[in-house]
């Protein structure tokens, strides 16, 4: 045998093959598989069912938490369901925590026309049992719907309440005057009432609280009575826990997982999306930390 004629014909297939077109040679396209680990593939398993059952959990929590809520919004009841909206679900729950507590409403003219004599009730659960009506704003704003109101209010038997809408940058004293001269109260009235929510632009709000004193001193001096105290629970906390605690307080908190009144709120401001028969659109409503017997205490007498 020739080993060095092999050799020759080896090295010339070699060349032959470095000639070759690069798309004929053949190559592998199979891609190697990922290899899964088993312990990446039990980790996704235990956090998809951790998932699940946070969601059941949730589901579970929020239906034995708003029970009255879901048992009204999806009732059947056809009275209901000609008026009901996605809004009404918090407000029945309200009124299921507050039973024995009484209910009552705010309005101003942006509710338009109100027919007083159909104000009965709220979502047919509650009865509606005092009015607090906006009379004045600032030092010379005057609520054109104030006289009709409290008349209608006083007529349909409702305990009734004014207020004034403090305007922070305008002279309190000539707000205060803009009241007194707007609205007289008699006796079986709530006390007069000051809701300050806005925030100063042309002075400091050690300026505006002092401002306020004056206002609740003026109007005191006048009615014979302490006005009540309305305002934002945040702004409130904030800015006039400190400087007026010994006044009746009025908060509002639409918050929608607050679902009882605390105890040192006198007012609860609960929604601005109420429904009332009477009044067209929607209406603020409000729970008073107590019964009868206990608002006639704090009434003009």
């Amino acid at each position: 045998m020739n080993s060095s004629k092999g050799s020759n014909n080896k090295v010339k297939g070699e060349d032959v093959l470095r000639k070759l077109p690069r798309q004929t040679r053949k190559r592998s396209t199979r891609k190697p598989k990922p290899k899964v680990k088993k312990g990446n593939s039990t980790f996704n398993q235990i956090k998809w069912v951790l998932i699940i059952l946070t969601f059941v959990g949730v589901g579970v929590w929020f239906g034995l938490t708003f029970s009255e809520g879901i048992n009204y919004f999806f009732s059947r009841d056809r009275k209901e369901a000609e008026s009901k909206s996605l809004f009404d679900f918090r407000t029945a729950e309200v009124l299921s925590r507050h039973e024995g507590k009484m209910i009552g409403l705010d309005v101003s003219h942006y509710q338009g026309d109100i027919v007083w004599a159909d104000v009965d009730s709220v979502i047919g659960r509650a009865s509606i049992e005092f009015a607090i009506i906006r009379s004045t704003m600032g030092v010379d704003g005057k609520d054109k719907k104030f006289k009709k109101n409290w008349k209608g209010a006083g007529a349909n038997h409702f305990i009734r309440g004014a207020y004034h809408y403090y305007r922070p940058d305008e002279n309190s004293l000539e707000q205060a005057k803009n009241f007194i001269n707007t609205v007289t109260l008699v006796e079986g009235d709530l006390p007069p009432i000051l809701d300050i929510e806005d925030f100063p632009k042309e002075q400091p709000m050690d300026s505006l609280i002092k401002g306020v004193k004056k206002w609740l001193v003026t109007v005191e001096k006048h009615y014979k009575v302490k006005p009540i105290l309305y305002s934002g629970e945040y702004y409130y906390n904030t800015h006039l826990s400190k400087a007026f605690p010994e006044y009746t307080v009025w908060i509002a908190n639409y918050n929608f997982f607050v679902e009882e009144i605390k105890d040192h709120w006198q007012f609860w401001q609960f929604t601005e999306n109420g429904t009332v028969k009477g009044i067209k659109g929607k209406v603020d409503l409000n729970v008073y930390n107590g019964t009868k017997a206990d608002i006639r205490k704090l009434l003009i007498k």
